[in-house]
């Protein structure tokens, strides 16, 4: 399977009618320590159509988060990642027709931008199968080209717990299954933050025992999620992004330490300000939810969310 685009187009290719269902989940990213390494998918979806037309441009529909406030053209997120997609494909893209259905915050730390790229290049995929084939090792690069690092979208691609890690030859995942007795609750604010402000926030080098101190949370946050969700508290731990981070997002730095204290292993979800509490039963996520609606500033969307073991799925569509 090769995983490099085609130095040449194949020209067009009659897809006209074709048309595929797509279902993208959610995304945790980070998870305290594994900073742009582990993802955690989360059964909160958006779900699209998309078909191809034989129309002169794109007809777009956006229901639900973002309706009336992304672009309905060829610079929607979504239909450039299809076009990305047929671009590395060698297929000139041709007009299609996208109806989506968003449930995913935008701007809260919960992968809705890894997301619709996912559900453009698994799109794509399937308004291509049998004409170019895509293996996952092509969704992966493809998507990553896209967002600029696999963290969010591959455990969006995948589902599950993954790690993500980039070699020379591409980046590459390992999909992992969460210890039933984990249970994920995202407590959502109002208001948004920006990723490249968060990332422009982290120093280029930190001391080396910080570096130490990750490296080792890391690698027992892996053994907490699928084997020991006893030792979350401890593993959840980070030195690398979240304080560098706390003065663009106080309020959600504030009720990280307060959750944090009262024994619940709550971390920034992604770049936040969404804050994820990875609790042991559906009592301690009550419990946490308790304790942020007693202690918060502003209004907090409580989301008590299953992990999505699937990851992104795409159905041809019958007429």
């Amino acid at each position: 399977m090769s995983t490099s685009a085609p130095a040449t187009s194949a020209g067009p290719v009659d897809l006209v009618g074709r048309r595929v269902h797509v279902k993208v989940p959610a995304t945790s990213a980070n998870l305290g320590p594994g900073f742009d390494t582990l993802g955690l998918a989360l059964a909160r979806y958006d779900e699209l159509e998309v078909g191809v037309t034989n129309g002169p441009t794109h007809e777009i529909e956006v229901h639900g988060v973002g309706e009336g406030e992304v672009p309905l053209d060829e610079t929607h997120l979504v239909v450039r990642a299809i076009a990305h997609t047929f671009a590395h494909a060698g297929v000139d893209m041709p007009s299609i027709r996208l109806v989506a259905h968003n449930s995913i915050p935008h701007g809260r730390g919960l992968g809705s931008s890894g997301a619709a790229i996912v559900a453009g290049v698994v799109a794509a995929s399937g308004l291509l199968a049998g004409v170019v084939d895509l293996g996952a090792d092509d969704l992966l690069e493809i998507a990553t080209e896209l967002e600029g690092h696999p963290d969010n979208v591959a455990p969006a691609l995948f589902g599950g717990l993954t790690i993500a890690w980039v070699t020379p030859e591409g980046p590459r995942h390992k999909k992992l299954i969460v210890h039933r007795g984990v249970s994920p609750l995202v407590l959502v604010p109002e208001h948004e933050m920006s990723t490249a402000l968060a990332r422009s926030l982290q120093p280029e080098s930190v001391p080396h025992e910080d570096a130490v101190f990750n490296v080792s949370r890391s690698a027992l946050l892996i053994a907490a999620l699928i084997q020991s969700p006893e030792l979350l508290l401890q593993a959840t731990e980070d030195k690398l992004h979240q304080n560098y981070r706390a003065q663009a997002m106080p309020e959600t730095d504030r009720l990280i330490r307060v959750l944090r204290a009262a024994g619940h292993p709550a971390v920034v979800s992604g770049a936040g300000p969404s804050i994820l509490v990875l609790a042991s039963d559906p009592s301690a996520r009550a419990e946490a939810v308790r304790l942020v609606e007693e202690s918060a500033e502003t209004a907090w969307q409580p989301l008590p969310l299953a992990v999505d073991f699937l990851g992104a799925t795409v159905t041809p569509v019958a007429d």
